[in-house]
C-alpha cells in the first residue's frame, strides 16, 4: 500500500526567471515506532519495521487455540511441547507476514513509491506507503509482490517436508511454516479490499475503465463477500464439529472484522482522494503577486488581500510566499520591517504543476504539511497560489453533491 512530489518539480527552480531557494530533506519525520507505541525491530532501505502491541494479543490467541490441535496431531508429545509448538507456529506466522510485507515494500521502493513504515499487528501486517500508485500497473505489481513471496516460501517448505522424517516435531514445524506461508499467500489473493487480491481487482478495473474510483468500489464489494465467506466458513466448522473449529472461529471473526474495517477505510480514502467532475484548478487558485522582499510588511499584507504574494529579493531569488499570519504578527509590532521576515520558503513539495490531474493534486496537498502551495505552469511561471482551506472546501462541496 503507496511522498513524492507530483510530477517533476524542476519548475520550482525557475519561477518566471527567478531562482527559488531549496531545502534538503522532506517534511517532518515520523516517529520510528509510530504513534501506537510499537517496537522498532529493524529498518529495510530506511523503512522502519514496527511490531505493534496488538501482535502479541493475536499471537497469544493463536497459541491458546492451536495448542490443543497440536496435542491431537502429535499425541505422544507432552503438554509443554504442544504449547511450545503452538508458540512456534505463531512466530512462524508472524515471520510469514513479515516476508509478505517485505515483498510489497521492496517492489514499492523499486518503483519509486516511498514507504513510511512496515507494521505487524493483530493477525496481519501493513506496508504504509506515502502515496497511492499513480498507474494501475504499479498498483498491480506492488499488490502481487506479497502473495508471490508467500507462495514461493510456502512451496519451498512444502518440498522440504519430504526431506524431513514424518510425524515428528521437526516435520510439524516445517509443515507449520508451509501452511503459514501458503495461508497468507492464498488468503491475500481473495478478491476484496483491503487484501492484495482486492488491489489486483482495483488495478484491473482501473486499467479497463480508466477510473480508479470504480475499481475501488468493485474491490470493496469483493471485501464484503470475503468477510461474509469467512463468517460462513467459521459457522460451518462449528456445525460440523471440525477439530479446528475454535481456532477457525477466532481467526475468521477477527479477520472478517479486519476486512470490513479495511474496506470501509479504503472507500473513505477514495472519497477524500476523488476530484469532483467539472472542478477546475484555475477556479481555486488565487492570483499571484510578486513584490520585492524588502517591501514593508504592512504594505505586503495589504496587497495580499485575496491573493498570494511571492517575495523576490534584489538578486532575483524568491525569498518565499508571504505567510499572512506571521505578517500580521510582525506588522503589529514593526509595520515597516521587510516582508521577507514573514516569508514561508518555497520548497519543492509546495510547488504544484497546473497541468497535473486533479486527483494527484488533492492527494499531494493532503499529504504535505503546508497551508499554501505555489501553482506553476509547464514553463515554471507562477500561475497562482492554492490554499489548503480553499481546496478542502471545494472537495467537501463535491462530495456532498456526489
Amino acid at each position: 500500500m503507496l511522498p513524492g512530489s507530483p510530477g517533476s518539480h524542476t519548475p520550482a527552480s525557475r519561477l518566471n526567471g527567478m531562482s527559488a531557494t531549496s531545502q534538503h530533506g522532506a517534511g517532518p519525520a515520523r516517529s520510528a515506532a509510530g504513534g501506537d507505541g510499537g517496537l522498532l525491530l529493524f529498518r529495510v532501505g530506511g523503512v522502519p519495521v514496527v511490531l505493534a502491541p496488538s501482535w502479541w494479543v493475536g499471537s497469544l490467541i493463536i497459541v491458546v487455540l492451536y495448542a490443543p490441535l497440536v496435542g491431537r496431531l502429535l499425541p505422544e508429545v507432552s503438554t509443554l511441547t504442544a504449547w511450545l509448538l503452538a508458540a512456534a507456529f505463531a512466530v512462524l506466522l508472524g515471520l510469514s507476514v513479515l516476508a509478505h510485507e517485505l515483498g510489497h515494500c521492496v517492489v514499492a521502493l523499486r518503483l519509486g513509491i516511498p514507504v513510511r513504515r512496515l507494521r505487524l499487528f493483530l493477525l496481519g501486517g501493513l506496508s504504509e506507503v506515502a502515496r497511492s500508485p499513480r498507474r494501475p500497473g504499479q498498483e498491480g505489481l506492488v499488490a502481487a509482490a506479497g502473495p508471490v513471496v508467500s507462495l514461493l516460501l510456502g512451496g519451498f517448505c512444502a518440498l522440504l517436508m519430504f526431506a524431513v522424517p514424518p510425524d515428528g516435531a521437526v516435520w510439524l514445524l516445517v509443515a507449520e511454516c508451509a501452511v503459514a506461508n501458503l495461508a497468507v499467500g492464498v488468503f491475500n489473493l481473495l478478491p476484496g479490499l483491503p487484501l492484495d487480491g482486492g488491489r489486483l481487482v482495483r488495478a484491473g478495473v482501473w486499467a479497463a475503465t480508466g477510473l480508479r474510483a470504480k475499481g475501488t468500489r468493485a474491490a470493496v464489494a469483493g471485501g464484503a463477500v470475503v468477510a461474509t465467506g469467512l463468517i460462513v466458513w467459521a459457522l460451518w466448522g462449528l456445525a460440523t464439529q471440525s477439530p479446528d473449529r475454535w481456532l477457525r472461529l477466532g481467526v475468521c471473526l477477527v479477520t472478517a472484522w479486519f476486512v470490513i474495517l479495511g474496506a470501509r477505510s479504503e472507500l473513505a480514502a477514495e472519497a477524500r482522494r476523488g476530484w469532483p467532475d467539472g472542478l477546475r484548478l484555475a477556479e481555486l487558485v488565487r492570483p499571484v503577486l510578486q513584490l520585492p522582499a524588502e517591501s514593508p510588511v504592512s504594505d505586503a499584507l495589504a496587497a495580499s488581500a485575496g491573493r498570494g504574494v511571492v517575495l523576490v529579493r534584489a538578486d532575483g531569488v524568491a525569498a518565499g510566499l508571504l505567510d499572512e499570519q506571521a505578517a500580521q504578527q510582525l506588522a503589529g509590532t514593526s509595520p515597516h520591517a521587510p516582508a521577507e521576515l514573514a516569508a514561508e520558503p518555497i520548497r519543492a513539495e509546495t510547488v504544484l504543476l497546473a497541468s497535473e490531474p486533479g486527483e494527484e493534486i488533492a492527494e499531494h496537498v493532503r499529504e504535505t504539511p503546508a497551508w499554501q502551495f505555489l501553482v506553476v505552469d509547464d514553463e515554471g511561471r507562477p500561475a497562482g497560489v492554492l490554499r489548503r482551506e480553499d481546496l478542502r472546501a471545494a472537495l467537501a462541496r463535491g462530495r456532498r453533491a456526489y
